[in-house]
């Protein structure tokens, strides 16, 4: 490729604001692969968030960028699996698999689009030095012959309208506003720009724990605590809780040791518990998202002690990101703890957001 930006590219950053701040150009935050699109002629790259290629998972977004986007450019967004009008994680996960055949089955079966929000090159221009108002201008006029498969990210200066996203895009599965600053250069892999995400708690069930990877015999240490909800009958598996000083993990041995099963428990999970041995066996809740050959064996412990939890929002039955550990609820009993405490938010569709995406193909 002979571009004037070339790959990798390690994508600007946000930090995290808990509030939207003034004087900035907002967007929809959202939720699925960052993405570095290069083009030159039909030379087309997707590199991701740590610079590894992932072209080769989304044939059918290179062919839109072929059809779509300028001869030669370079644009940063986010690859995005919509179903039901609304964003679909999952769906997009499943989407890097190692089998080309599995690869083309899927590329109809969920095609991805991509979701265009800044430009870094065009032509032999590197525009990466240029502030961001001039780049998202060039960016509103490259993508003038886009819209099948290559959606133009939302954009406003008003406060007011990006606060009114906030509240209502979740629903269509976005998780939060980016806020940017008008003259900002685009800073590789620095935290330039703003994010503001939504932030709750819910009152969980301990269930269990896994093993720090640092643990020994000698110094045991917990890794994460395992969270569930009551959904009617069932203790549903909901996310884990990891974010622990390596003092507190050596603490947390002792102090869950007592929650221990006793000869003759049987833990809502017996199931999982006992399918730890068998390989390629694992229950549901227990794939891991990005590693499936990661171990997520688990100590059970009796479901007697519930916890408070921060989380972002629910994807399904399950937090979407890690939870964080608030405190203890001794006031709480396990049987509380269900679903129905959780916000839901307001349905809207990704139709609304942006014209075509998640329509039919």
């Amino acid at each position: 490729m002979q571009l004037p930006v070339t790959p990798p590219v390690a994508p600007m950053l946000a930090k995290a604001v808990p509030t939207i701040p003034p004087e900035a150009s907002y967007e929809p935050k959202w939720d699925g692969f960052r993405t570095i699109v290069f083009r030159d002629g039909d030379e087309v790259e997707l590199g991701s968030r740590n610079g590894k290629p992932m072209t080769r998972y989304f044939p059918e977004i290179v062919d839109a960028v072929r059809a779509e986007l300028p001869q030669r450019c370079v644009v940063d967004g986010e690859v995005v699996v919509a179903a039901g009008g609304v964003l679909d994680f999952e769906a997009l996960q499943l989407r890097l698999h190692p089998a080309r055949s599995r690869v083309e089955l899927l590329a109809g079966r969920t095609p991805a689009s991509f979701v265009a929000f800044d430009l870094l090159a065009l032509g032999d221009q590197d525009l990466t030095g240029r502030p961001f108002v001039e780049r998202r201008a060039a960016l509103v006029e490259a993508l003038a012959g886009a819209g099948t498969s290559v959606h133009l990210c939302p954009a406003t200066r008003d406060r007011d309208k990006a606060q009114q996203w906030f509240t209502t895009f979740e629903g269509a599965g976005l998780d939060g506003v980016i806020a940017k600053p008008l003259d900002g250069m685009y800073e590789q892999d620095r935290r330039v720009m703003f994010k503001i995400k939504h932030t709750r708690t819910a009152d969980c069930v301990l269930t269990g724990f896994r093993w720090h990877k640092a643990s020994t015999p000698e110094a045991p240490l917990v890794g994460s605590l395992l969270l569930g909800l009551h959904d009617g009958d069932r203790l549903q598996h909901v996310g884990v809780v990891g974010s622990f000083t390596a003092r507190r993990r050596a603490e947390l041995v002792e102090e869950l040791e007592p929650l221990r099963p006793r000869e003759g428990d049987r833990h809502p999970w017996s199931d999982w518990v006992e399918a730890q041995a068998r390989e390629g066996h694992r229950p549901t809740g227990a794939v891991s998202r990005w590693n499936t050959g990661k171990d997520l064996s688990f100590v059970p412990l009796r479901p007697e002690r519930v916890l408070e939890v921060r989380y972002e929002h629910m994807e399904g039955h399950r937090f979407r990101h890690l939870a964080h550990f608030v405190r203890w609820r001794e006031d709480r009993t396990p049987e509380s703890c269900t679903y129905e405490q959780l916000e839901q938010p307001v349905a809207y569709a990704l139709g609304d957001i942006v014209p075509g995406l998640g329509s039919a193909r």
